[in-house]
């Protein structure tokens, strides 16, 4: 059992840096896109029209893929106040139901987007020219991830062990 339990950390660690990374990515690429858009049109007098909708695209990935990590690293803004003032088993029954709060949340943006997407795939993105349904992917990756976090940190806490993330170097340690 400790070594499915381990493997899984492990894994869900490589997901969370590899989710990392790639909003990252996707960080520095919109910026790229959005500074040539700005010298287009100002230098060149010619704004390409893909610019923007490919801003857009990116930024959905790196904002839900951050989100997700944020989860995973409970990096999110909380109201730690009632924490101080609280006992632990009220805090440890608070903690859990917000975490099947965002559990369900995550199931219920994978649910709803895959149906976005699906009704909007033969739809298409005239200047990118892909199918309108990749408006809605960044939402499935985000909310899939979010769900997966979400679950490894409940598991934790339920069963009354430190959460992965905080037995892992976090992002601000490997900065």
């Amino acid at each position: 059992m400790a070594s499915v339990l381990n493997a899984t950390r492990r894994a869900l660690g490589i997901l969370s840096t590899g989710a990392l990374w790639v909003a990252g990515a996707g960080m520095v690429a919109m910026t790229g896109v959005v500074g040539w858009q700005v010298f287009a049109r100002y230098v060149l007098n010619d704004t390409p029209s893909w610019a923007e909708p490919m801003t857009l695209q990116l930024m959905g990935w790196f904002i839900l893929l951050g989100a997700a990590v944020g989860v995973r690293e409970s990096f999110h803004l909380g109201l730690d106040i009632l924490q101080q003032v609280l006992p632990p088993v009220v805090n440890r029954a608070l903690e859990i139901v917000n975490l099947l709060l965002i559990l369900g949340f995550g199931v219920a943006m994978v649910w709803y987007s895959v149906l976005l997407a699906i009704g909007t795939w033969t739809a298409t993105i005239p200047v990118l020219d892909i199918p309108g349904g990749f408006d809605f992917l960044p939402l499935v990756a985000g909310g899939v991830l979010i769900a997966l976090f979400a679950a490894e940190r409940l598991f934790d806490r339920i069963a009354g062990i430190e959460p992965a993330a905080a037995s892992m170097p976090s992002v601000q340690e490997m900065a």
